[in-house]
């Protein structure tokens, strides 16, 4: 592994407030497994303070790997890792107790009660102060909406519940940087739903959320940034708003005559055409739409609609990595 520090981005012009520093930084973060497979390359990422970030991509594509990387749990091949402005995993002693994590799923004792797991979690902490056990206990299972079930064995929560349960242990102390590694995974869309309600209010409170996931839909709904992964490569990062924009949306044409509309926007460069019901929509060319449109009106086709509808971000992640995504699960 490169000893090399971390040097962190420069401060903008004077006289402008710096940003703060990222929560998150890698610079050519690498991992080489035995027998030469390759999970994760050269990674850039950046995870500013106060977001949540949506670590996207296909599963396989690196993304638990580097969340392991992340933690200090394996070491890279190459590249730097910093984590609240430390390096890991050098660092992993001063910069965990700063951080909850949920990888891999909850592992929790059936036969207890969900407050006597965590009880039993906390007691587990050398940091964690004995005589404030209870009370935080009781605040953290108020915190993920589970103080009315504190007293059911966890073997009869839901899934939901488990993953609630989990990530109610890792806020057991005051935490900085949240990371979770496909929170939803397996919950119906009710567990899915109580997930991400939970991360808004985690995130309003001032904490930074790594939620790692293949699931689209729930990136876009509670992220404000994300990083787009597949077959170990970064292929973008930034703010959420941004991401859709390299991303050219379809031309939509609503017209009674779809096949002499198919034939003349085939003729003017549309490709990926599709026609369902008096709708006609496809990838349109590098070139000014009011041409289309007029060699649409020249060829007497009846234009009743004529839009370039923006992107979405489905577009935009499809296009970018050429794998499809779960939109819900």
């Amino acid at each position: 592994m490169d000893d090399e520090p971390y040097a962190p981005p420069s401060a903008g012009p004077p006289g402008l407030p710096s940003a703060p520093p990222p929560v998150i930084a890698t610079r050519g973060l690498t991992k080489r497994y035995r027998g030469g497979q390759l999970a994760v390359d050269g990674l850039d990422l950046t995870v500013p303070a106060g977001s949540v970030f949506g670590f996207l991509g296909p599963n396989g594509s690196g993304k638990t790997t580097t969340i392991r990387m992340l933690m200090g749990l394996i070491e890279p091949t190459s590249g730097t890792v910093s984590v609240l402005g430390r390096p890991m995993p050098r660092a992993t002693q001063a910069v965990l107790p700063e951080v909850g994590a949920l990888i891999e799923g909850p592992a929790l004792y059936g036969f207890l009660s969900g407050r006597d797991n965590l009880l039993r979690y906390d007691a587990a902490d050398p940091t964690a102060d004995p005589r404030t056990r209870r009370p935080r206990v009781g605040a953290a299972l108020d915190r993920v909406g589970l103080g009315a079930a504190a007293g059911k064995k966890a073997r009869a929560y839901s899934l939901g519940m488990k993953q609630r349960l989990a990530i109610a242990a890792a806020l057991l102390q005051p935490r900085r940087l949240l990371v979770l590694d496909e929170p939803t995974n397996g919950l119906d869309p009710q567990g899915m739903r109580e997930i991400r309600g939970l991360v808004r209010a985690l995130a309003s409170d001032g904490t930074t959320v790594f939620l790692s996931s293949h699931l689209l839909d729930e990136i876009e709904q509670v992220c404000t940034h994300a990083a787009v992964m597949a077959r170990g490569r970064l292929l973008t990062q930034g703010a959420m708003a941004d991401l859709a924009a390299g991303a050219r949306g379809r031309l939509a044409v609503t017209t009674p005559d779809t096949a002499d509309a198919a034939r003349v926007l085939k003729e003017q460069g549309v490709t990926d055409l599709t026609v369902t019901g008096d709708r006609v929509s496809g990838e349109p060319p590098a070139r000014d739409p009011a041409e289309i449109n007029a060699a649409l009106v020249a060829a007497g086709v009846r234009v009743r609609g004529f839009a370039v509808e923006r992107a979405s971000l489905e577009d935009a992640f499809v296009a970018l990595t050429g794998e499809g995504f779960d939109v819900a699960g």
